[in-house]
Parts: structure tokens; C-alpha cells; sequence
């Protein structure tokens, strides 16, 4: 691909992070008896009111693609670029799902856009199209998230954990780190060259993945099914935690189903009892009462926000998963989590922390909705994915990854360094009464299109 070969001849060197420690190998075996959950003084208060928790993940879009101008959100409607070597304004523009571009989202254009923290890179990704990546989509299409903010909260500093594209982002999603080296210290970083990415992928098979100076290493990793570190199955198993994760189909999901490519998870039972297709089952779950304690969505392509898609059905596919959760019997103990795995080459102006070689990576949107969310709030905290993963952990008393079987600490967990979510949450107020959300199309429209599952969502 062409952001290999450009990544082939550009020198991204980077000055190694504090605390990125070596420790034993290990592997991901449960362990024999339950650990230990988090101590009673880390415990927040959501483990007395969330009893479910659901992660809703989109595609591709930055924090300002999709929300510039939002009052109080550290989203100016003007970015920094380069033209001609020099650094220069440039105003956002507006443009819509049907019409625009799908950019170049790979690491290495990542650490370009990200250009050592000046966030000035994204003029290089034009693809004859004048600033594309300077963008904001319409307000009319995206109008659904927008009222999910005025009425909960819009998380807007959250970070993935890793530079780079959708791969890495689910990985990190289900298990905070995708560390599969310890000497040298490597991490996943784009997909591998098999056909799916992941243990059903070609024999042979190898990822690409990047070393501490933040060097790309391409097909030079392990094959795509990992047991080098553990994951929220492992935590949520041993635990007696009921999960799901929706995806579009169970075998031959592609990048977006991380559990294919988790050892744990393809060959034990849980691929056949905790992955659920279609997708839209979830909305069937929500209405009836019968979601997991923790559950995980993925789109299809035409519904997951994805550049390039021409669609508009992404706002309405979430606003029918929420609907259908508010208008549940399990609204009043649920905390919905919805957010969009990578930046997908979108202009954004916040320096993301430099925590570790990894990252973490250009902002995402993320809205935090539940009976219990604080109103119309714009969270500035500091986040990662890992602390989604805290949260999840917080909410049912359980034991950080690190703290599994087999962990050490090279293996880069990110969930008890992370903020947790707890101040999007006022659990002191009385539950609130669900207000459904409008959209432009109904549930019952979405579940007739057509159910295009050949399409992969993503293949970056």
C-alpha cells in the first residue's frame, strides 16, 4: 500500500517513553481460582447501580469531524496544516456523509497527522481533494449525537490507545494493550497479510507491528492469533460476568471482531456462546430484557459511520441500539458507551498524552449515556480505551488485567493507569426517565435494508 512505502522512507524517530518496563513471559491461561476484584477504597459507586454495561463501536471519525464547534469541547472550527513548508490556519469546511473522501489511515499516517504533538500533518493525506481532512460532517446528519450530548455527556478527551487504524483499536478495546513481544518490546500495529486477521487466516501469516522508537515492522510479528496477553474474557469468565459481542457475522468478521483473532476466544466456547450474529439481534436483547452484563456492537458497513461509505444510516443504527436499551427493562441499571475506534485521517486539534511507544492516538468522539449520566455535560477528563476496560471493571468488582494469570509487565495493560469514566456519572441523582432519540430513520427501516455482510466495515 502506498503508507507502507511512504512509511518505508520516513524516519520517525521519537524519544522512548517513561516506564515502558520488561518483565517475565507469560501466557493467557485463566487462573485456577477467581482473583481478587479491585480493592474496596478503588470500588467507584457504579458497582451499587450499572448491572450492564454496552460498548457501541463506530468507525473512523476524529472528535472534530464530527463535533467542531460544540460549545465548552475543545473543538475549534479552525486547524493548523502545512503549505509550502510553512504552518498555516486553516478553517474547517463542511461536508457530508454521501460526498466525502475516505482518507489515509494507517500508522504511519497517523504519526504525520500527530507530527510530534503540533497536530499540523493532516494537509499531506489531500487525495485531490482540497484540505480534505480539515472537515466537519453537516450537523443535519449527525444531528442524533449531538442530542445524545445535550442530554448526557460528551466525553472530549478520549484517546485510543495506540496510533493508527481500526486493527489495533478493537484489539485494545477487549483487552487495553496488544503487546506480543517482550525483547524487544512489540506491538500489533496495522492488519497482518492473511485474509481475515485472525486464527483462520492463512498459515504463514504474520502481522506488522511497531517497536519502541515507533518504527513500523512490517509482517515481522506473530500470526494472528494471540495468547500474549489476556483480554476482558478471560476477567469476565472467571468472574461469572455474561458477555456478548455482536458483529455481522461469527467467522470471517475481519478487523472489527478482535475475539476472532484472541486464541482464547476462537478455539474455547466462548465463540460460540458469547458471539452473536446478526447484529441487530441487540436491539431484540435491549427490548426484551435479555442483554449480558457486558456487551460489545459492530456495525455493518453501511451502518457504521465509515468514510467513504456514502451512507447516512449511521446515526439512526445507533439511535435504534439506544432506543431500544431506554425503552428496555434494563434502562435503569445500563450505561451505554458509544464511541469510534480511530481519528480515520479527520483533522483534530487535541495533543494526545504521550504515555507510552503506543500512544495514545488522535481523538475519538465518545458520548456516555445512561439513567445515571450527568446532563447535557461536556467531560473534559482525560481518557483512553482503557478506561472503558476500568469502567467495565469498576462496575462488576473485577480484577485488573494485570492482575490475571500470567500477566507481567510488559505486557502494557492500560486499564489501571487509565481514568475511569466516573465523572460522566451522578449517582446521587434519582434514575432518569428515558427520552428516545430522534432520527432520521426508524428502527424497523433499518433492520429491512438489506444486510450487505460481505463488505467488510474496514480493512484498515
Amino acid at each position: 500500500m502506498a503508507a507502507k512505502l511512504l512509511a518505508a522512507i520516513t524516519v520517525l524517530t521519537i524519544a522512548l517513553c517513561a516506564g515502558c518496563s520488561s518483565g517475565s513471559t507469560s501466557s493467557s491461561a485463566l487462573p485456577t481460582q477467581p482473583v481478587q476484584g479491585i480493592s474496596p477504597t478503588e470500588r467507584s459507586l457504579a458497582s451499587n447501580y450499572i448491572k450492564h454495561v454496552v460498548v457501541i463501536i463506530q468507525e473512523n471519525r476524529s472528535f472534530e469531524n464530527f463535533f467542531a464547534g460544540y460549545p465548552n469541547a475543545d473543538a475549534p472550527m479552525v486547524g493548523w496544516g502545512l503549505k509550502a513548508g510553512k504552518r498555516v490556519r486553516i478553517k474547517l469546511h463542511q461536508d457530508t456523509f454521501e460526498l466525502e473522501p475516505n482518507l489515509e489511515h494507517l500508522y504511519p499516517a497517523s504519526i504525520i497527522d500527530w507530527d510530534n504533538g503540533k497536530m499540523d500533518g493532516f494537509s499531506k493525506w489531500g487525495q485531490n481533494h482540497n484540505d480534505a481532512a480539515y472537515a466537519y460532517i453537516e450537523r443535519s446528519q449527525v444531528q442524533p449525537y449531538w442530542d445524545m450530548a445535550n442530554q448526557y455527556v460528551l466525553a472530549a478527551h478520549m484517546f485510543p490507545t495506540e496510533f493508527g487504524p481500526s486493527w489495533t483499536a478493537h484489539l485494545t478495546l477487549v483487552a487495553g494493550t496488544d503487546n506480543v513481544k517482550q525483547s524487544p518490546l512489540w506491538a500489533v500495529s496495522d492488519f497482518s497479510d492473511g485474509a481475515w486477521n485472525s486464527c483462520d487466516s492463512p498459515k504463514g501469516s504474520k502481522t506488522d507491528v511497531i517497536t519502541m522508537d515507533r518504527k513500523e515492522h512490517y509482517f515481522a510479528g506473530p500470526y494472528p492469533c494471540f495468547d500474549q496477553f489476556n483480554t476482558m474474557a478471560q476477567d469476565l469468565d472467571q468472574n461469572s460476568i455474561t458477555w456478548k459481542y455482536y458483529v455481522d457475522k461469527i467467522k470471517h468478521a475481519g478487523i472489527w471482531s478482535p475475539f476472532e483473532a484472541i486464541k482464547y476466544v476462537r478455539r474455547g466456547p466462548d465463540y460460540q456462546n458469547d458471539m452473536v450474529q446478526p447484529e441487530t439481534q441487540v436491539l431484540q436483547d435491549a427490548a426484551s430484557g435479555n442483554l449480558a452484563q457486558v456487551s460489545w456492537v459492530t456495525p455493518i458497513m453501511a451502518d457504521s459511520d465509515h468514510p467513504g461509505s456514502h451512507s447516512d444510516l449511521g446515526p439512526s443504527w445507533v439511535s435504534s441500539i439506544v432506543n431500544a436499551v431506554g425503552g428496555g427493562p434494563d434502562w435503569s441499571s445500563t450505561a451505554i458507551i458509544l464511541l469510534w475506534d480511530d481519528w480515520g485521517g479527520f483533522y483534530d486539534n487535541a495533543k494526545p498524552p504521550n504515555l507510552d511507544f503506543r500512544g495514545p492516538g488522535i481523538r475519538v468522539p465518545c458520548l456516555i449515556i445512561s439513567p445515571y449520566a450527568k446532563s447535557n455535560y461536556v467531560d473534559l477528563t482525560q481518557y483512553e480505551f482503557g478506561s472503558i476496560l476500568r469502567f467495565i471493571e469498576e462496575s462488576f468488582n473485577l480484577p485488573y488485567l494485570d492482575q490475571l494469570s500470567g500477566s507481567s509487565s510488559w505486557q502494557g495493560y492500560t486499564d489501571r493507569r487509565a481514568n475511569s469514566l466516573d465523572n460522566a456519572f451522578n449517582f446521587t441523582q434519582p434514575a432518569r426517565a428515558f427520552k428516545r432519540i430522534h432520527s432520521k430513520y426508524s428502527e424497523q427501516y433499518i433492520l429491512r435494508m438489506p444486510r450487505d455482510t460481505n463488505t467488510p466495515v474496514d480493512t484498515e
